[in-house]
């Protein structure tokens, strides 16, 4: 683009800037200005976030930056992109502004994000700019007719107290905040150049501001019910994006751009466009745990998008200075965004001082050197799979939506297992799976219905457990199956929990004792009209409650049958207990035995199988169609919870002639391991390439070339 035209267009958007917010509703923008589906130019494999949330009452802010040291420790440390700050959640400048100085930080003597740019632009180095949103301290205190109201009208903020450390208050994009937002972005496009916008903090709550209330009466919708306005927000926080992508492409077409809500999934689908590519918070010790980013990127990865990771090179969360995550756990943490079709993102937070810590960058370092090294065998790679997962998170709202423990579960038990699946919605398409899992709390109206049906008339099969499959009203006497394929009608809640599945030796028990086996859980009584029973379940002597109980936690089996547990119809296997839900929370052997031996009876010749392989392992299977190439991660960590927080890892075991079988249509020239480049020798019968890896330690790819 042309200096005069760029010029343009930042004149035409600086003068937009001082326009009254749209209304909200206002759908048009919502398919206009599509972000591209690649992701931005130059998207690279080894970012770092250098957060830089520095107080205004900090004096020596960045008096030991040093250009020539900045850059040259990012590089030794195999960085090749950088996010650096030009707003943080103190509300404070980092560069020079012509139309904010008083939000400059006060003692800031140097166009710092300036020149943090021009020094890693000069060394090929991407940096995007970071721009806080939603938490914003000084606007917090300048503009409180500004800030999100809950539903007694007090600012919403996740401080408990007004005494309460933090800049925690959230700003509403419904006000005329995104005037000021939008015209400091028009800002920093004058005074910088931008490679792409990290929009930070986007939360959608309940809210009850007075200009929220007021459009809900005006659609005429009842603002009393904490549901209808977080639906309500959703709208909004839906027509700020597009509203934002917009006025962002004027400003830069090639810029890219991600807003952060800390999570992404299926509620995404509808904005997805306004983003030129995703990038995915989960740092394991800072609340999101191990299961997090699987989930998110196995749904992620689908999205047409490019995808990254992000975790981060504390020992806990953001903020925490002077601390140093353990280097395996660092591995694990990069090498399975590899596995899962990411690319990498180390966050740190820049001291105020504006020095990089070396103990950091050569921790991130060991390990990007080996990101480095792996990168030709991950380029435009694609997930090769044979099931997906629904995720409940579509049919549900609030924080606790994110992350149920009947997706954890599922997520847990199918890596465990070494299956290959996807996190799917009810828009996604389905003729690329051989199996569904309707994991748990699933519900099927009648569109969804109709899909499945389909899906199913083709050859495809369904594991269904609890819940799922009904109709979506699942109370009083329109409680019922809309899945004919399951052969049930619901009778009601279980009478009897916690109960007990009778394994007498059945095929759905392989690997099991024959015996009782609990199930805490309360599930739901079925009765067949025309599936299969595959197990039964027996009920207790009765239920614990103060007037009958039996020894310490629940009264045993009395060994009389009460009603089925695990039923099959052609294709469709159902479970009436929540066995994935369970597993996350206790982690019954038994029931992932019971799931993976479903799934031999649907899927008996599954992608990739590691017989005699612990259930530590994880693999995935990634197809690169232009070097026509298919690439095994192999990753064998195993984090452990060595305080009460969160889990870590640390030491990495070793594991040796790990057998390994893919199903593969022809016979690849070569299998190697890779980026070694040692040969393996291998046999290819029945479809399927049989090896043995001769030691995993840690993270290990393999490459089937030439097929």
């Amino acid at each position: 683009m042309s200096h005069n035209r760029r010029s343009f267009l930042r004149q035409s958007t600086l003068a937009a800037a001082g326009l009254l917010i749209a209304d909200p509703l206002v759908a048009a923008r919502l398919n206009s200005s599509p972000a591209p589906a690649n992701g931005p130019d130059g998207f690279r494999f080894r970012q770092i976030h250098l957060d830089y949330h520095t107080s205004e009452l900090i004096q020596d802010i960045a008096t030991q930056f040093d250009p020539d040291e900045f850059v040259q420790t990012l590089k030794k440390a195999s960085v090749n992109s950088v996010t650096c700050f030009g707003r943080c959640h103190h509300g404070m400048i980092y560069h020079d502004t012509k139309k904010f100085a008083e939000r400059r930080h006060p003692y800031l003597k140097r166009n710092l994000l300036k020149e943090q740019i021009e020094a890693c632009h000069k060394q090929n180095i991407r940096v995007p700019v970071y721009v806080t949103v939603q938490w914003d301290h000084f606007t917090a205190q300048q503009h409180p007719e500004w800030l999100m109201r809950d539903e007694e009208g007090k600012p919403f903020s996740f401080q408990k107290s007004t005494f309460d450390a933090g800049f925690y208050d959230h700003l509403d994009i419904a006000t005329p905040y995104r005037d000021f937002l939008k015209s400091y972005l028009a800002d920093l496009f004058e005074q910088v150049p931008v490679d792409g916008l990290f929009l930070d903090i986007h939360h959608v709550y309940p809210n009850a501001h007075p200009v929220v209330l007021e459009g809900m009466k005006k659609a005429g919708i009842d603002a009393a019910k904490a549901a209808n306005r977080h639906a309500y927000y959703g709208r909004i926080m839906q027509e700020y994006k597009a509203d934002i992508a917009q006025f962002v492409r004027q400003l830069d077409p090639k810029a890219g751009l991600f807003f952060n809500g800390g999570h992404v999934g299926p509620g995404i689908r509808s904005s997805v466009n306004t983003y030129s590519h995703l990038e995915l918070e989960s740092l394991p010790s800072g609340g999101w745990g191990y299961l997090h980013f699987p989930l998110t990127a196995r749904y992620a990865r689908n999205l047409d998008k490019a995808v990254m990771g992000m975790t981060g090179k504390f020992h806990t969360s953001w903020g925490d200075f002077h601390s140093l995550k353990n280097p395996a756990a660092l591995e694990l943490e990069c090498f399975t965004m590899l596995a899962l079709n990411a690319k990498c993102s180390v966050g740190d937070q820049l001291h105020p001082r504006g020095r990089l810590d070396a103990a950091t960058y050569d921790l991130i370092g060991g390990v990007y050197a080996q990101v480095d090294q792996k990168e030709p065998w991950c380029e435009g790679a694609v997930a090769r799979t044979d099931i997906g997962v629904f995720s409940t998170e579509e049919f549900t709202t609030g924080a606790e939506a994110r992350t149920p423990d009947m997706m954890l579960g599922a997520v847990r038990m199918l890596q465990e297992g070494r299956h290959q699946f996807d996190i799917i919605d009810s828009q996604s398409e389905l003729s690329g799976y051989r199996v569904l899992i309707l994991p748990d709390a699933i519900p099927v109206s009648d569109s969804l219905r109709n899909k499945l049906s389909a899906f199913v008339a083709k050859g495809g099969a369904l594991l269904v457990s609890y819940q799922s499959g009904l109709n979506p009203d699942k109370t009083g006497e329109r409680r019922t199956f809309n899945l004919p394929e399951l052969g049930l009608a619901c009778v009601g809640d279980a009478a009897y929990s916690p109960d007990f599945l009778a394994l007498n030796g059945q095929e759905i028990g392989r690997g099991l004792p024959a015996t009782e086996l609990v199930m805490y859980l309360r599930g739901l009584e079925v009765k067949p009209t025309g599936a299969t029973v595959l197990a039964q379940t027996n009920v207790p002597y009765f239920n614990r409650t103060w007037e009958h109980f039996n020894s310490h936690k629940h009264t045993p089996s009395a060994g009389r049958v009460g009603y089925p547990a695990v039923t099959q119809q052609g294709r469709v296997i159902y479970f009436a207990h929540p066995v994935f839900t369970q597993y996350a929370r206790n982690a019954p052997r038994w029931c992932r035995q019971l799931v993976l031996n479903a799934l031999d009876r649907l899927l008996p010749d599954p992608l990739l199988q590691t017989p005699g392989a612990p259930s530590t392992l994880v693999a995935t299977l990634n197809e690169q169609p232009r070097q026509q190439r298919q690439v095994v991660h192999l990753l064998n960590y195993v984090p452990e919870r060595r305080g009460s927080e969160f889990d870590t890892v640390e030491d990495v075991p070793l594991l040796t002639n790990t057998r390994l079988s893919v199903r593969l249509a022809t016979k690849p020239r070569q299998v190697l391991l890779v980026p070694e480049g040692v040969p393996l020798k291998f046999t290819y019968t029945s479809g399927r390439v049989e090896t043995t890896i001769p030691a995993i330690r840690g993270h290990q790819m393999v490459a089937l070339v030439g097929y």
